[in-house]
């Protein structure tokens, strides 16, 4: 594998571990101030570009009264496809 194809994967995978590690830590209830949070919103900003579009497009599915926020499975289900196809080349 090429250089340049190798840091695209390595980059590819890098962000899809700040992906999963934001859908964990949206789980937990953090206090504001605590180290945790300041974590979760460093997440949430290196993630947040990349959620978005996929947000736009996807609504919240509704269970009942709960909304859930399916983009990160989405992202993450784009992403690995992008990594398979660089992968491949």
């Amino acid at each position: 594998m090429n250089i340049v194809l190798y840091v695209i994967y390595l980059a590819a995978i890098v962000y899809a571990w700040l992906i999963i590690a934001r859908a964990l830590l949206s789980w937990l209830p953090v206090r504001q101030g605590n180290v945790v949070h300041r974590i979760q919103g460093t997440l949430v900003r290196l993630t947040e570009p990349y959620l978005r579009l996929f947000r736009r497009l996807l609504p919240s599915a509704r269970i009942g009264a709960v909304g859930i926020d399916l983009s990160s499975i989405v992202g993450l289900i784009a992403l690995f496809v992008v990594v398979q196809v660089v992968v491949r080349l």
